[in-house]
This record gives structure tokens, C-alpha cells and sequence, in this order.
């Protein structure tokens, strides 16, 4: 198969038996410090696989040098980071997994205005401000030049998501899921934090502010985050920054069904502690998931003013990308688009040769899709596609 060929990938397939990443490839949990891993084996029972005893070895390991350094970090940054105040509300990039929010952060953070949370800032969110212009170059090697789900740029200084960094700090989240993913659902009720206490809510908004606060003490810039679960958290991220702009992607949801099983299914081979959930646990997590997600969306974008979001199609991004951005800065005053189309233009060039994996889908899986989801369809303009 040619370099510039798609793949068309069953959705249904044999599962992976080998980990698609080294041995010593840091796992997300690595960075976290000891109290929060020893609550997060807790939770879970310490129901740790005789196979992966090795793995949960190195994490309490390295967890109690994270403790360390985080303590060190604190004496030494914790009341400058503290009185830092960020230069501009944030930008959310808001959309299901594999909406094509990845590419639109890539395009974001080319504008210098901009800056983000970086793979190391999230990994290691307590000691990072310490730790990050000498350790981060020493343990670039252990971290692979490509994700392993969809083939893109990974490392220390590629943007990452804001939600690994609150998983590290020790804040529930439903990333935790993919630890332990035969024990079910991990706290699906911080996906779209109604259902949280007032106390409960206003610790995960300082958490969150704190992480961008220390973000910014080391990039006074302003900054651009990416994480799916914010879709669902709109009325939340509002009562810490009433000025946000927000970015919103859509894509065909038959493609994000299929290529999102395949994303968890990848990420739990990697990050899970114990035998990995069957694909049906997988498949009703991810539609289960999403009508939590758009519920909890569709309710609070009411609360949006017109020129603090923009809604783009993933089809339209790929196709168009210079024109989507161009309205992207028009609609949410970003300033002068020109200053930034060179840069755009030259990275656009450089990842042309990329290719998306293509999946098919079974006709039952197509229903319960096209059931389930069948208010996205419509709103969004795919309902033809349920036709095909």
C-alpha cells in the first residue's frame, strides 16, 4: 500500500495483543505523585494484573520522585505562580474525540500570540515549572516521535491535553477509565460536572486555573487548550473565565463512532493495569459517553454570546483549512489572520502527506448510531449520511 493511501480497517478486528509503544515508554500515570496513585489503586482495589506488576512497580516508584519534586516546586513557585494572571481568556477547542481537534490545535498555536499545555506540562503538572528545562531534554528519548493511535507528531513539547495534567494533580476525571477498564466507567460524573457538589466544582476550577496560571508563569502567552471532555463543561469553564472563546468542531458521527472505539481501544492496550474490557464495554461506553457529552453541550451553549464561538465541520477543516481559519479569526476577533496564514500554510504543507486510518462499519453498528445519535445528525447537517 502506497504512503498516501487510506486504510480501510474493519471495525471489528482482532484485538491487539502487543503494546503498539516500547516497554519503557513513560505511561500517563507515571506522573502522578504517590498519594494520588496509592487513592487511584485504592479505588480500584489494588486489582492490579499479575502482567502488569512491573508496570505498577515503576509508577509507585516514580510517583514518590514526583511527591519530591512537587514538594520542592511548591516551597519554590507556588506564591509567584499563584499571583500570575492570565494575559487573555482562554481559547476551548470543544468536539467529540477524533473531531479533528488535534489538527485544529496544531493550526492555533502556529499564530505567536498563542501558547498551550505541552506533553510534559500535563504529565508532570506539579513540578513542571521546576523540573521541565532539565528533565524534560534528558527523558525525550523514552517518549515515541509518533502517537500510536492515529500515527501524528508526539513529545515533551507537543501540545497535549489539559485533562491528563488534572488526572496527574489528582483530580477525578473519566480519563481514570482506561486504568482499570473491566471495572467499568470511572467517574463519569466529572465528564460534564452538573451533578457535582458546589464545593466539588469549585476544586476542580481551581485545580484547572492553577494548572493555566502555571502554564502561563513560564509562557506569558495566551493560552490555547484542547480537551474533549470541556465539551460537556461549558457552564463551568464560564464561571472561571466569563470571556472564553470557543471553538467547536463537528464530524460525521458514523466516523467518530468507529474511530473512537478504535482510540480507546488503543489507549487501554497501553495505559490499562489489568486484562483489557471487552469490545461491546467499549462500543456502549463510547455511544453512552457521547449522549452525555451533546446533552450537556447542547443545554449550556445557550449561555454563549455570538462572538465567543465558532462552530466548523471536520470535513470543511480538511478541505478548506485556510478558508475555516480565516473565519475562525473573523468571528472570534483573534486579530490579524495574514500575520499567521505564511505559518499555516508551511505546516499544512508539511502534513499533506497524511492520511487518516478509514474504518467500515457493521450494519447493526450503523443503526444503533444512527438511533442513539440521531440529534446530532440532524442538527449538524448528517443526516444524509445515515442514508448511505
Amino acid at each position: 500500500m502506497s504512503e498516501n493511501a487510506e486504510q480501510i480497517i474493519p471495525a471489528r478486528r482482532a484485538r491487539v495483543v502487543k503494546n503498539p509503544v516500547p516497554w519503557y515508554t513513560p505511561r500517563f500515570w507515571h506522573g502522578m505523585r504517590f498519594s494520588t496513585w496509592l487513592r487511584v489503586l485504592a479505588r480500584n482495589k489494588f486489582d492490579v494484573s499479575f502482567f502488569k506488576l512491573h508496570t505498577a512497580s515503576s509508577i509507585t516508584f516514580v510517583s514518590l520522585l514526583n511527591s519530591l519534586l512537587a514538594k520542592l516546586d511548591a516551597v519554590l513557585y507556588t506564591r509567584r505562580t499563584s499571583q500570575v494572571e492570565l494575559p487573555a481568556p482562554p481559547i476551548f477547542i470543544l468536539g467529540h474525540w477524533r473531531a479533528g481537534t488535534t489538527l485544529l490545535h496544531e493550526l492555533l498555536i502556529l499564530d505567536a500570540a498563542h501558547t498551550f499545555p505541552n506533553t510534559y506540562q500535563c504529565f508532570v503538572p506539579h513540578h513542571f515549572v521546576l523540573t521541565e528545562k532539565w528533565l524534560a531534554p534528558l527523558t525525550q528519548l523514552l517518549i515515541p516521535r509518533r502517537r500510536p493511535m492515529d500515527n501524528m507528531a508526539a513529545g515533551w513539547r507537543r501540545p497535549q491535553e489539559d485533562e491528563f495534567a488534572l488526572c496527574n494533580l489528582g483530580v477525578p476525571s473519566p480519563y481514570l477509565t482506561m486504568l482499570f477498564p473491566r471495572r467499568g466507567a470511572a467517574h463519569p460524573e466529572y465528564l460534564d460536572l452538573g451533578s457535582l457538589s458546589p464545593g466539588e466544582q469549585q476544586a476542580w476550577g481551581q485545580a484547572l486555573d492553577q494548572f493555566f496560571r502555571r502554564v502561563t508563569f513560564c509562557d506569558p502567552r495566551r493560552i490555547v487548550v484542547k480537551s474533549p471532555p470541556h465539551t460537556a463543561r461549558i457552564n463551568t469553564l464560564l464561571e472561571i473565565y466569563p470571556q472564553a472563546k470557543f471553538v467547536h468542531l463537528v464530524r460525521d458521527p458514523f466516523e467518530l463512532f468507529v474511530s473512537t472505539v478504535g482510540l480507546w481501544r488503543s489507549l487501554n492496550e497501553v495505559q490499562r493495569m489489568q486484562a483489557p474490557s471487552d469490545e461491546a464495554d467499549i462500543e456502549e461506553y463510547v455511544l453512552a459517553t457521547f449522549e452525555r457529552m451533546y446533552a450537556a453541550f447542547e443545554r449550556d451553549r445557550q449561555r454563549l454570546d455570538q462572538d465567543q464561538i465558532v462552530e466548523l465541520r471536520y470535513e470543511d477543516l480538511v478541505q478548506n483549512p485556510l478558508e475555516c481559519m480565516r473565519k475562525l479569526y473573523t468571528e472570534l476577533d483573534l486579530g490579524d489572520f495574514t500575520l499567521v496564514e505564511s505559518a499555516m500554510q508551511t505546516h499544512l504543507a508539511s502534513v499533506k502527506s497524511y492520511r487518516p486510518n478509514r474504518y467500515q462499519l457493521t450494519s447493526e453498528q450503523r443503526d444503533r448510531v444512527a438511533h442513539r445519535w440521531k440529534g446530532y445528525l440532524d442538527r449538524y447537517g448528517y443526516a444524509a449520511v445515515e442514508r448511505e
